[in-house]
């Protein structure tokens, strides 16, 4: 587990990269409008079809975004580990969401409403250009995701996919540690538990990462990105 289930809702705000050039009196609306709630494993985050009505922070635990099809077949869109911001896009087009948030793990949700998120958009420039970056870089994390999953083996996908959760600008407070299970691992990267620990091994014997007690420590994340079996 995370030490980062001892941070606090305003430590949390205040170490998020769209914070950092919000001036006192922005910040101050932010921590008074934002809060947490508590999300238990495989419990909603957020669900399909919901009207949206806050953009949604990570502040323990981990996120998965999916969908099911009307036979019961699921689709994983990405994970969000503590740290990442997501929903802007439907908060900004004020529409249903059009998938479901799933907490792979007991998950603290930094909640912060429409209502703030669009004021922020309206009055702060440099919170205007994170927004930017966030879609632009989201985009093509879509894009790698698509690719990966059409080209790649399970050996790859396993790679590429924990190299993904190490992303400067959505997923910033990931240490060179990330707490994510087999399953859970396997879940976002389109594999069995079975066959995400297959791959984990080859990457432990190829000197990318290493399997510690609760965690993978992440050796080579260049190594991951470039890997491809």
């Amino acid at each position: 587990m995370s030490d980062r289930n001892q941070i606090t809702l305003q430590e949390a705000l205040r170490s998020a990269i769209w914070a950092k050039d919000l001036t006192p009196e922005q910040m101050a609306r932010v921590e008074a409008d934002t809060f947490e709630t508590f999300v238990p494993k495989g419990g909603y985050v957020c669900r399909k079809g919901d009207m949206v009505e806050n953009w949604l922070g990570i502040i323990d635990g981990m996120v998965k975004m999916n969908n099911f099809s009307s036979d019961g077949k699921s689709v994983t869109f990405t994970g969000v580990p503590p740290g990442g911001w997501f929903g802007e896009g439907t908060v900004l087009k004020n529409e249903i969401l059009k998938y479901d948030a799933m907490a792979l793990r007991d998950s603290r949700i930094a909640r912060m409403p429409a209502a703030t998120f669009m004021w922020l958009l309206d009055s702060s420039l440099p919170f205007t250009r994170f927004l930017l970056m966030q879609l632009n870089e989201r985009l093509g994390q879509f894009i790698g995701m698509v690719e990966n999953d059409r080209l790649l083996n399970p050996d790859t996908r396993v790679a590429r996919c924990l190299a993904s959760l190490f992303h400067s600008h959505l997923y910033p407070g990931l240490d060179k540690i990330v707490h994510i299970s087999q399953e859970e691992l396997g879940l976002l990267s389109g594999a069995s538990r079975q066959r995400a620990n297959q791959a984990l091994q080859l990457l432990e014997k190829q000197g990318l990462l290493s399997l510690d007690y609760g965690g993978i420590r992440i050796l080579d994340l260049d190594g991951l990105r470039r890997y491809e079996a």
